[in-house]
């Protein structure tokens, strides 16, 4: 199967398990694969026989934006169902990290990377 990835889709959003973290909130940094046939596009030429990534990027930044979570478990899969509700879309890898997590003396970022279709 085809793919398109998009990725460096960065996002300010209030989920976390802290409660500073929905107040303050902070940057979540997510990166998609999207599984589809690209052949239909690839023989017509025409946009409509693809899938428009820009759909995908409003999605990602909705939810991100507009959800209160406690875990980031539930934020990333709550952004492939709605991924995965797009026309066109078959199978998608998210990852999602948190590039600033609370925890002290640690300056590395938390990822996670999921997969699911429909």
């Amino acid at each position: 199967m085809d793919s398109i990835q998009v990725t460096g889709i960065r996002c300010y959003g209030y989920t976390g398990y802290l409660p500073e973290e929905q107040v303050l909130g902070q940057w979540f940094e997510v990166d998609l694969t999207l599984w589809l046939d690209l052949t239909p596009a690839a023989k017509s030429d025409d946009i409509a026989d693809t899938f428009d990534y820009r759909e995908a990027i409003s999605v990602v930044k909705n939810t991100i934006k507009n959800s209160k979570f406690a875990l980031v478990e539930k934020l990333i899969d709550a952004i492939a169902d709605k991924i995965l509700s797009l026309n066109k879309v078959q199978q998608v890898q998210v990852k999602l990290s948190k590039p600033a997590a609370p925890i002290p003396d640690f300056g590395g970022k938390i990822t996670l990377d999921i997969t699911r279709s429909k």
